[in-house]
């Protein structure tokens, strides 16, 4: 890094869950020294750090060679956090694959050294979805590069804004019963704001040049056991129906065909079938000097306040007020 005490940082994906986060984070922890450049399609989407200190939002398209040349030049770091977890196959290439590849070779031919990359665990060639498998030829291209790179594997995200916990929270709240896909899957859910302060440390950290590092928090739980916590803590809590295979498959099948992103696709299911928990071999939050928090530790902290919030806007229209 050219400049460890004034850093200049570019953020792909900064307007997203896990870079809310880290912005955040960044100017807390560098005390606003840092600058810090968020690119955009529509500025609207970075609303919620464009007040930050430091921090300039630009409307770019990463995805156009010239304007991604541009943004990296005069950077002294540079952050990819852009993923989908839905998509075709094509879809998966440009986003995980070609991305960050041509990341890569703009960061090359602009001099630009250090790349921190936020990957996902299962990472393997043979490995079952294509989500994964577009993940790991993505880390391979970084890895081909000759960069200053650092590699992050997350477990399954969660905190305040996240569309995983809060999504069981809510659909709980609107039915009877939790048919579920997937209840004996193994997570290692990691918080967000452990997340944000692991990229930190690493740009602050040059020790973490060369590292891939496993990003999981302190608790191991089944998917049945993390929807349970979801409604036990929002207020709703329902019986959790474990989905057998074929049927599984058949209600992913029926979520693709509904307008929108899908809440479950093949593709999810897919991903399912490796635990999404670290390996063990690897560094993790601890080697950054981060002691994790768990879901259950974190989770009442704003499933509970999202509940109070909901109550107290009942009781207003209930009052008239």
């Amino acid at each position: 890094m050219s400049d460890t005490l004034n850093p200049k940082i570019l953020i792909l994906g900064g307007s997203g869950f896990i870079g809310r986060s880290l912005c955040e984070q960044l100017a807390r922890q560098l005390g606003g020294r840092a600058r810090i450049t968020v690119p955009s399609r529509r500025s609207r989407h970075a609303q919620a750090i464009q007040g930050l200190p430091g921090l300039t939002v630009l409307q770019a398209n990463v995805h156009e060679d010239a304007q991604l040349q541009a943004l990296v030049q005069g950077h002294d770091v540079v952050i990819n956090l852009i993923a989908i977890l839905q998509g075709s196959e094509h879809q998966f290439e440009q986003a995980h694959v070609q991305l960050p590849t041509r990341l890569a070779q703009a960061c090359k031919a602009s001099g630009v050294r250090r790349l921190i990359h936020v990957s996902a665990l299962g990472v393997q060639d043979n490995a079952p979805s294509r989500y994964l498998r577009s993940k790991t030829r993505g880390e391979a291209a970084l890895q081909a590069a000759g960069l200053e790179l650092t590699l992050l594997r997350p477990s399954v995200v969660f905190g305040a804004n996240d569309r995983f916990v809060n999504l069981f929270a809510k659909l709980q709240a609107l039915f009877p019963v939790m048919p579920l896909a997937g209840a004996a899957v193994r997570f290692q859910p990691v918080w967000v704001e452990d997340v944000a302060r692991a990229i930190v440390a690493c740009v602050v950290e040059r020790s973490s040049i060369g590292q891939v590092y496993e990003l999981a928090g302190p608790q191991v739980l089944s998917l049945a056991e993390i929807v349970r916590l979801a409604g036990q803590h929002s207020g709703h809590a329902r019986p959790v129906l474990p989905l057998p295979g074929p049927l599984a498959w058949a209600q992913a099948v029926m979520m693709e065909m509904l307008p929108g992103e899908p809440l479950m696709s093949r593709d999810n299911l897919a991903s399912m079938r490796v635990p999404n928990i670290a390996s063990g071999r690897l560094p993790g939050l601890q080697d950054l000097g981060i002691q994790p928090q768990s879901l259950s530790a974190v989770l009442p902290s704003y499933l509970g306040a999202a509940q109070g919030c909901a109550r107290l806007d009942q009781w207003r229209r209930k009052a008239g007020r």
